[in-house]
């Protein structure tokens, strides 16, 4: 298949382009610099250039693909409610495209609001509680609605591994900032992880072997206690591990403390068992304990 990714030059994106070189595929890449351009170029894909916000460029990616893989975000969270807005239209107009088609369209979405406090699931829908202004699986689901081949891959708080740049290294620099690593409370609220190459091989067996309208966990792990993480980053940094209170949590979190509060822990057994998904690379908790991590 000739597929059209978006995120192609981000962080889970790379290692999608790879997986679906090494399986025999061929790659459209989006590209919004040189720098990214010349690094798909490398890897093996073809270049197309443009971004999120250009919907000529991603109507002509789609047009010129046999299925679509959206991974891309602009992940600017003073601007979150913004970019959130953005991705859709671009679901919006990549749909547009393929409606009608059987090509399908694979779009990225969270879990972490899924069931707060309890064990999410695939059949379980995106919650209306949600604080989250992010709607990439409601976008899909109206696509779906007008004859899109439409799936969804939900992925962790923390895809983590090699260039990581999420929500771990944010714990990181906080600490760094406030002299101390922190969890609210007794830290047993847990985070889903996995590793970006597992989260790339899910990708390609929805692509291949994926049914429409579906929602697919990329959860390796299905909860990590927050004080764990908040442990290894102490021992790394020689700071101090302490709780917080969430009076005091919002103070040294800032605008994070609610994802350094969540509870979502998310299950991802019917995806394994639907797509033989078996994630094989080292867990949250090895992985962040890498001098990597920590500029070494």
């Amino acid at each position: 298949m000739r597929v059209f990714v978006t995120g192609a030059s981000g962080f889970v994106g790379p290692a999608v382009v790879q997986e679906l070189i090494g399986a025999g595929h061929q790659v459209l890449g989006l590209a919004r610099s040189d720098a990214s351009a010349k690094a798909l170029a490398d890897a093996g894909a073809q270049i197309h250039r443009g971004d999120l916000e250009d919907l000529d460029s991603l109507r002509s990616g789609a047009a010129n693909s046999d299925g679509v893989i959206h991974t891309a975000f602009i992940h600017d969270f003073s601007k979150f409610k913004e970019n959130c807005a953005i991705d859709a239209r671009a679901i919006e107009t990549l749909g547009d495209v393929l409606a009608g088609s059987e090509r399908p369209l694979i779009v990225t979405s969270g879990m972490a609001f899924i069931a707060p406090g309890h064990l999410a699931t695939e059949d379980m829908g995106p919650s209306s509680a949600s604080p989250s202004p992010r709607v990439s699986e409601q976008v899909a689901e109206r696509l779906s609605a007008r004859g899109v081949r439409t799936s969804s891959v939900r992925l962790p708080p923390s895809v983590h591994g090699d260039g990581d740049h999420g929500f771990v290294p944010m714990l990181i620099n906080i600490a760094r900032e406030k002299g101390a690593s922190a969890y609210f409370g007794d830290g047993l609220n847990r985070w889903p992880a996995a590793h970006r190459l597992d989260v790339a091989r899910l990708y390609r067996l929805v692509l291949e072997h994926g049914s429409a309208d579906i929602r697919y966990h990329a959860s390796a792990e299905q909860g990590v206690a927050f004080r764990e993480i908040a442990e290894v980053i102490g021992r790394h940094l020689n700071l101090p591990v302490v709780s917080k209170s969430p009076t005091e949590a919002t103070d040294h979190f800032g605008w994070f403390a609610g994802f350094a509060a969540m509870d979502a822990p998310a299950s991802s057994d019917w995806t394994q068992q639907q797509l033989g998904w078996r994630p094989t690379r080292s867990g949250l908790i090895p992985d962040l304990d890498h001098v990597r991590y920590f500029g070494g």
